[in-house]
């Protein structure tokens, strides 16, 4: 008797546990962290905070670890990375921008990809079913660094949908964060240089990057429209 009575306890935490840890509870709550999350910039916008230069008053090394650090967490909860790439131009300048800006990129891209891999994979990989999501896992889990350096060096996914996609997919991590380190410098830095020459619209460095940033966001949706009607048509 004193042995069933010890063992039912036992039992039942056993359940329990596998339970909580299960791929659908996972998955719940990593809906419940981006929900929180995504309430969060719509109650506080921690942007303002970024934009409002007192990071820049510690100066130094200090500030742009910092501001990186703080710009990883802003696009794990949405906060676009436009807004925040032009705060960094503001602040720091192009050199020091646009180191704050990749580094936060990069810390960013790994937080959402380490949340849906650890919480949302298990569940979400037998869903895998229609063509055009079949297609997205092959296509990342066997060419994983071409396939999100094509990515992130046309901005027509939008950063946390790539981010989270990668991270269901079997893509390895190092492959992610190298293709999202470098493939996002050239739009990145446009962006910053935007920031930092903001004050002076009409200088060729201005123009010069928001041309940059037209035309890859139009090739972006270019190759978008032709990749959709390629696996429509297949």
């Amino acid at each position: 008797m004193p042995e069933t009575a010890t063992a039912r306890p036992q039992a039942f935490a056993v359940r329990c546990t596998r339970v909580l840890l299960s791929p659908w509870s996972r998955l719940s709550l990593l809906v419940v962290l981006l929900a929180a999350a995504g309430t969060c910039v719509l109650l506080f916008e921690p942007q303002r905070l970024l934009s409002g230069g007192w990071i820049a008053q510690l100066g130094g090394a200090t500030a742009v670890a910092l501001f990186a650090v703080a710009y990883g967490a802003c696009t794990a909860a949405f906060v676009p990375r436009p807004l925040l790439n032009l705060a960094a131009g503001a602040l720091f300048g192009t050199q020091a921008g646009v180191v704050a800006a990749i580094g936060g990129t990069v810390f960013g891209a790994g937080i959402a990809f380490g949340l849906g891999r650890m919480l949302g994979q298990d569940a979400l990989r037998p869903m895998l079913r229609g063509k055009w999501l079949r297609a997205a896992d092959g296509q990342l889990s066997r060419h994983g660094f071409r396939s999100m350096l094509a990515v992130r060096l046309f901005p027509g996914v939008p950063f946390a949908a790539a981010n989270y996609c990668a991270a269901v997919s079997r893509m390895g991590w190092l492959p992610f964060l190298l293709a999202t380190g470098l493939g996002s410098i050239p739009n990145t830095a446009a962006y910053v240089i935007a920031g930092a020459r903001a004050s002076t619209p009409t200088s060729p460095a201005f123009l010069i990057a928001m041309g940059f940033i037209a035309v890859t966001g139009l090739g972006g949706a270019t190759v978008a429209w032709f990749k959709r009607h390629h696996l429509r048509g297949r």
